[in-house]
């Protein structure tokens, strides 16, 4: 009875931490049913209201597109980069800077020193203060970079109904659509990282598209349809650019699809302009691991082939 005592005592304190989580989950669980059961009838009483659930963003995913500069072999195709700096520069330079890239960067698309002097020349930079203290404005030069349309953000905002155009310095790295399992498993091995282009073409060339009635009711006024918009239904900048705005000397077409991609490319060289060499080094790196790997797999064999193990 002595020995059987401290037994009982023993598995009473071995099984009362297990009790106690049988009743906490058992509250738990009385507690999810009856969220639930409340959330359905919440549920059921917003529909008889009619109102719809809230639509998750973008409503349509972009096209994944074909691009030089995809997988682990990809370049830069030079003349589409310079369609696409054309097209920033009679369109999308009205409304938007690219404040982080140097005219000199522009040597790297095949233009000359000489070219680059005369198209920084076009612009003109605010500079100073000079020996009065005063700021003053000259014609841009190499190293000056791509100045922004507006003095600062609030003018930006207040010239475009409160929504102040983004830079594009960075923007194709920063917009993105998240693509979900299983896809983004494969894109570890297809090396795809031009979610950001793909989305900047679908958002150029979506405004043709009429909105459903489910979402007709969520757009303001003033804003403009585009179901690959990644914050909404609509956004507050109307259609940038259409047919023959540009002139292509180079005889590639002129529409807002190429337009689109030509810019995207632009805009995915200027936000990272040594993705080619980054990757160039990057099979050079691998193609050397794979040959070090395998000499010192045959130096091992040669070294410890006579010795017993």
């Amino acid at each position: 009875m002595k020995k059987l005592l401290p037994a009982l005592l023993a598995a009473g304190l071995a099984f009362a931490p297990l009790s106690f989580a049988w009743a906490q989950d058992g509250q738990e669980t009385a507690q999810t049913a009856a969220s639930e059961e409340a959330g359905h009838d919440a549920g059921a009483e917003a529909a008889e209201e009619g109102h719809a659930e809230t639509p998750h963003y973008p409503l349509k995913h972009p096209e994944q597109l074909s691009w030089s500069f995809a997988g682990p072999f990809g370049h830069w195709d030079v003349a589409q980069l310079q369609r696409g700096l054309k097209v920033y520069k009679e369109v999308c330079s009205a409304c938007h800077g690219m404040r982080l890239v140097a005219f000199r960067n522009l040597e790297a698309l095949g233009y000359s020193e000489d070219q680059v002097k005369a198209f920084a020349a076009e612009y003109t930079v605010q500079d100073g203060p000079n020996g009065d203290g005063e700021m003053f404005d000259r014609p841009g030069i190499s190293s000056d970079y791509f100045p922004s349309p507006f003095p600062n953000h609030e003018a930006a905002a207040a010239a475009n109904n409160g929504a102040a155009p983004p830079d594009f310095s960075l923007l194709a790295k920063a917009r993105a659509v998240t693509r979900g399992f299983p896809t983004f498993v494969f894109d570890l091995g297809s090396q795809y990282q031009e979610a950001g282009p793909d989305y900047i073409h679908a958002l150029l060339t979506g405004y043709d598209q009429e909105p459903p009635p489910a979402v007709e009711s969520l757009i303001q006024p003033g804003t403009y349809y585009n179901p690959y918009f990644i914050s909404g239904p609509a956004l507050a900048m109307p259609p940038p650019i259409g047919d023959d705005q540009v002139d292509y000397p180079d005889g590639a077409p002129q529409t807002v699809d190429q337009y689109s991609r030509d810019v995207a490319a632009f805009m995915m060289w200027a936000a990272e302009p040594h993705l080619a060499e980054r990757k160039a080094t990057g099979f050079v790196v691998m193609l050397f691991l794979v040959v070090f790997a395998g000499l010192l797999f045959v130096v091992k064999r040669r070294i410890w082939s006579g010795t017993p193990h």
